[in-house]
C-alpha cells in the first residue's frame, strides 16, 4: 500500500486559522473532516481495487475517481471510509440529493452576523484545498448542472471555478474522490460525458455467511448468539433470492428486537417473538414470506409477465367471467398433457 504523497501543493496548516483559508483573496470557512471509528469487514479484493485507484505511479499520472456501485446499506460509504483510514487522509463526506446546486457543491455564500457575506468551502472543495479524500454520496441522486460544475475536477485539469466567489480553486495533488451510487428507481441518469470520468465502477456485493455474521458482531457485540443466527440467515436466504434486504437492515431489524426484549423486565419478550416483530416492522409484511416476495418481485420485473389483453384490464385472470377463461384453461390443460 503506497503511502501519500508529500504535501506540496496543498494548503500549508500554517495558513489555515481558525477554519479559514485565503484564496486569491476571496476567505473561505472551511468544512470539518469526518471522524469514524469504523471498520471494513470481509471482501478486501475491492479495497485494494479501491486503493489502487488513488495510486499514482508517476508526476505525470494522475489518480482515478471510481464508482462505488450496489444495493443501498452494504457498505459501499464505509468502504470509501476505509480506504481514506487506510492512506491517513482527512476524509470529507458529501451528501448528495435531487436538490443540490452548484453552489451547494463549491462555495455557498452565507450572510453572517454583521451583515456581511461569508464564503463557506463545501467538503469537496476544503478536500481539495487541504489534500483529503471526498466521498460523494450517492452521487446519481444529483442532476446534470450540478455534475457539470465537477467536470474540470474529474479529468485532467483538476480544478473547480466558483461563480459565486469569483475564484479558480485547484485540487492538492494528494486530492483524491469516490462517488458512491444506489441501485434504485430514484436517482438521475448521469450524463456519459461525467460517467467517462467516474471510472472504472467498482460493485460492492453483499458479504458472505461468515463476512456478514462478524459485520452483525462488530456492531451489535451485546446481541445474543441465537438472535444473530437467525438475522444471517434469513439475510442469506434474501440474497440467494435476490431481494435487497442488507446487512443494514439486519442491524436495525436486531436492534429493535433487542430494545423491545429490554423493554419492560416484568415482562420480558421472547427472543422469537421480538425477532420476528422486529422483521415485520422493520422490513414489512411481505419480509415475513421471503419466497413470496421474491415471485412477486419477478412478476412485478416482468419475469413471469403475460401479454395482456382488453378483458384483462377488468378481469383478473382466475375469475369465472373472465371472456378468455376458456382458452386459458385449454392451455394449462396442454401444458399438463405436455408433461
Amino acid at each position: 500500500m503506497t503511502q501519500p504523497e508529500n504535501r506540496d501543493d496543498s494548503v500549508p496548516i500554517s495558513e489555515i486559522r481558525e477554519g479559514h483559508v485565503e484564496v486569491d483573496g476571496v476567505r473561505l470557512k472551511l468544512s470539518h473532516p469526518y471522524h469514524s471509528p469504523g471498520q471494513w469487514i470481509g471482501q478486501q479484493e475491492v479495497l485494494m481495487q479501491l486503493l489502487a485507484c488513488w495510486i499514482t505511479v508517476d508526476e505525470n499520472d494522475l489518480p482515478l475517481t471510481p464508482r462505488l456501485t450496489g444495493p443501498p446499506g452494504v457498505g459501499k460509504t464505509q468502504l470509501a471510509i476505509a480506504a481514506a483510514e487506510a492512506q491517513k487522509r482527512p476524509l470529507f463526506i458529501y451528501q448528495c440529493t435531487a436538490d443540490t446546486r452548484p453552489e451547494d457543491l463549491l462555495i455557498t455564500p452565507v450572510l453572517s452576523q454583521g451583515g456581511q457575506i461569508s464564503y463557506h468551502a463545501s467538503p469537496l472543495v476544503t478536500a481539495m484545498l487541504v489534500g483529503g479524500v471526498c466521498i460523494l454520496d450517492e452521487g446519481n441522486r444529483m442532476n446534470e448542472k450540478s455534475w457539470a460544475s465537477l467536470a474540470p475536477l474529474l479529468d485532467g485539469r483538476r480544478y473547480i471555478e466558483s461563480i459565486v466567489a469569483g475564484i479558480t480553486i485547484p485540487a492538492a495533488s494528494e486530492f483524491r474522490s469516490a462517488v458512491t451510487m444506489n441501485q434504485d428507481e430514484s436517482t438521475f441518469e448521469i450524463p456519459d460525458y461525467i460517467m467517462s470520468r467516474l471510472q472504472p465502477t467498482l460493485p460492492v456485493g453483499f458479504p458472505s455467511k461468515q463476512d456478514e455474521m462478524a459485520i452483525l458482531q462488530y456492531h451489535l457485540p451485546f446481541a445474543k448468539a441465537e438472535m444473530l443466527a437467525m438475522t444471517v440467515e434469513f439475510l442469506q436466504h434474501s440474497h440467494e433470492l435476490k431481494l435487497d434486504f442488507s446487512p443494514r437492515d439486519g442491524i436495525n431489524l436486531l436492534r429493535f428486537a433487542i430494545k423491545r426484549m429490554i423493554q419492560d423486565p416484568a415482562h420480558p419478550v421472547n427472543s422469537d417473538e421480538a425477532w420476528q416483530e422486529a422483521l415485520e416492522k422493520c422490513l414489512g409484511e411481505d419480509a415475513i414470506d421471503l419466497e413470496s416476495l421474491a415471485q412477486r418481485r419477478r412478476r412485478t420485473l416482468g419475469g413471469d409477465a403475460v401479454p395482456l389483453g382488453l378483458a384483462d384490464l377488468f378481469f383478473d385472470l382466475n375469475d369465472p367471467m373472465h371472456p378468455d377463461r376458456e382458452d386459458l384453461d385449454e392451455e394449462d390443460d396442454q401444458e399438463d398433457d405436455d408433461f
